[in-house]
């Protein structure tokens, strides 16, 4: 007398069963590894022009996320500079005051020495410094597209490069990240050449991403919308004087008008997105541009 079992149960079990054999005798394809030190281990990171605002704010939350500090500012600003290594200090990290202009090649390779030197091996350049204009494009001389693009274009061009030759020299993975801004995408009237400027740090943090992603070293910009620092007074206040706003109707209208949130930002909403960037859950993101804006451009 022969038992029968029902056909759909045998190739269900079957199945299962050849499934599982693969599965158990197939090695992993693939090993993660990072980019940035285990959590228990020493960071460290230089912060361009973070003796106030955003840089501030990224100095301020790096040193919260476990890395010491080289903080970084031009010289009018060393006040500004040391005050923050005071508070980096109270979080009992380590940080010091370093007064360089990103536009000079020679003043970032010592800048980036003496971080080495005070802190240990690089893990992390942050190229934040840049200044704005508002200006009509018809009146802007050589000089201010000059000054411009020294800042905010060649400052980010030295401090990747130079951070990229030390964390090759280390041996050691390494993150680069670069300012850009919302008008990096879409660009504002009367701030033609501050837009250009932006859209050339996307630019530069691509192609830095193609050819570092071989030395195990990931490249990636922030864009900050509208927020309430001191460059964003300046330009308020001058796009004020054009259309006859009072100080602060700009800013104002730019808010309601533009950002689907409806607020300003702050510092701290561009340096939580500088945390993931700098953090190993970044680990897959290369060559990107990440918009900190309340919505106002949708990629």
């Amino acid at each position: 007398m022969s038992s029968s079992v029902p056909f759909r149960a045998v190739w269900h079990a079957s199945s299962q069963f050849a499934f599982q054999s693969r599965v158990a005798s197939q090695a992993p394809r693939w090993i993660r590894t990072y980019a940035t030190p285990a959590a228990s281990q020493k960071k460290t990171a230089i912060v361009t022009g973070s003796a106030r605002g955003i840089g501030k704010a990224i100095a301020l939350r790096l040193a919260q996320d476990g890395y010491d500090i080289c903080v970084n500012d031009i010289s009018a600003n060393k006040s500004g500079a040391e005050s923050v290594v005071s508070e980096i200090k109270g979080m009992g990290r380590n940080a010091f005051p370093f007064m360089a202009d990103v536009s000079s090649l020679e003043e970032v390779e010592s800048m980036v020495m003496a971080s080495v030197d005070e802190l240990g091996p690089l893990d992390t350049m942050v190229a934040n410094a840049g200044i704005a204009q508002v200006k009509a494009l018809l009146d802007l001389t050589e000089q201010d597209l000059k000054r411009m693009f020294e800042v905010n274009v060649y400052g980010v061009f030295n401090c990747y490069s130079t951070a990229a030759k030390q964390f090759i020299q280390q041996s050691t993975p390494g993150k680069l990240i670069g300012c850009s801004s919302i008008v990096g995408f879409k660009p504002f009237a009367l701030l033609s050449h501050y837009s250009a400027s932006k859209w050339a740090v996307r630019g530069l943090t691509q192609a830095f991403a193609m050819e570092m992603a071989k030395h195990k070293i990931t490249v990636n910009a922030y864009a900050p919308g509208i927020v309430g620092t001191a460059m964003w007074d300046v330009i308020d206040e001058e796009l004020g004087k054009i259309d006859g706003r009072k100080k602060g109707d700009t800013i104002k209208k730019y808010t309601d008008d533009l950002i689907a949130l409806g607020r300003t930002s702050v510092p701290e909403d561009v340096s939580k997105v500088v945390s993931f960037l700098a953090g190993p859950d970044s680990e897959y993101v290369t060559g990107q541009t990440l918009l900190v804006d309340g919505g106002i451009i949708f990629t």
